[in-house]
């Protein structure tokens, strides 16, 4: 059976993590990354997609997923312009597929990709990690924000104005609405990635409910039923996101990854635990004793139905006195990479031996 591929996020040449140390961590395969200095919607420059490539190959890794391709809100919204940004995202696939890219993560998350209260809440151990708490959220209204936006994750290029227009639409918008407008881009971008032999994999919201009055639909496994079904061939699939999705108690994340694994529609891990609360929760060590997920039983689901995708540790904790993104440092990371690897090598070699 062919192997899972590790992976690391990267956050191009200005992060402070390297391609020399990520090339170190023991299996690492491939580097997860994107350009990030074009806007939403608009065409990558066949350059800098090639100067990423030449990069990460250099440092002896592969440059097979990119993460990600924003889908622009316009697309979203099911505005006038979103068939110019579909026909853009379009001929972004075709040139990422020419690097060898061979999988696209995305999400179709409205104005907010990921909503935390805090960035640096301080666990028992000493460390710093990413929270959610209700209360927090619900003293916040998208609506009266400053520019600076009160939230962390919130995307600070928006003015208050600018805010206050694009939540307002969308406050208008039934779940329906946002399904058509997810139908209607997947029928023209799946094709296309089918021809260029790209697999898309969509990215649970995060966290997994309405925030702000604001429709939310890949959520659940009933969501994700759906979602499969709108345009239905393989190359229409999914990132699962155990943090996102296992931050709610309805998910059953072994059922999840053993589900869709078996029909060959995971594309890409996210693979993180989290400590899940009344209020909220707590992004937690890789380490299933450390939250809520058996972090064994999600891999050996994957292992046991022929998952040979993608999978990167997601979001690690600043240990060590390590300073950076939050969510993104190296330590952290690659001890949670580790973990993984050494998950599936003794799930892997205790197959053999039955």
């Amino acid at each position: 059976m062919e192997r899972m591929k590790l992976s690391f996020r990267w956050y191009g040449a200005d992060d402070k993590v390297t391609l020399e140390q990520i090339r170190q961590i023991p299996g690492m395969h491939t580097v997860v990354t994107a350009v990030y200095d074009v806007p939403p919607g608009e065409v990558w420059q066949k350059t800098s997609i090639e100067d990423l490539k030449q990069q990460i190959e250099k440092a002896g890794l592969h440059f097979e997923v990119v993460e990600s391709i924003p889908v622009h809100e316009d697309i979203k919204l099911g505005k006038p312009k979103r068939d110019q940004y579909i026909e853009n995202y379009c001929e972004n696939i075709r040139r990422v597929a020419a690097a060898g890219v061979k999988c696209i993560c995305y999400n179709f998350m409205p104005v907010f990709d990921w909503t935390r209260t805090q960035l640096d809440h301080v666990l028992e151990d000493g460390s710093t990690s990413l929270v959610y708490y209700q209360e927090q959220v619900d003293q916040v209204n998208p609506l009266e924000s400053d520019s600076d936006l009160t939230l962390p994750g919130w995307d600070s290029s928006y003015s208050r104005e600018e805010l206050k227009q694009v939540v307002s639409e969308y406050q208008a918008m039934t779940e329906e609405d946002l399904w058509e407008n997810l139908r209607y881009f997947l029928q023209r971008v799946i094709p296309v990635a089918a021809e260029c032999k790209v697999n898309m994999a969509i990215h649970e919201d995060d966290p997994c409910w309405s925030i702000f009055g604001l429709p939310r639909i890949i959520t659940s496994e009933e969501n994700l039923d759906r979602f499969l079904k709108l345009v239905d061939d393989p190359h229409n699939g999914i990132t699962l996101c155990t943090g996102s999705l296992g931050c709610s108690c309805r998910n059953d994340m072994v059922k999840m990854a053993k589900k869709y694994s078996a029909m060959g529609r995971i594309h890409f891990v996210h693979m993180r635990n989290v400590q899940v609360l009344e209020n909220g929760f707590e992004e937690r060590a890789h380490l299933s004793s450390c939250g809520s997920l058996d972090m064994y039983e999600i891999m050996k689901a994957l292992y046991d139905n022929g998952f040979s995708g993608y999978i990167r540790p997601d979001h690690g904790r600043m240990i060590w006195g390590e300073t950076g993104r939050p969510g993104y440092g190296l330590f952290d990371r690659a001890l949670g990479a580790t973990y993984l690897n050494g998950l599936w090598e003794a799930i892997e070699k205790g197959d053999k031996r039955q």
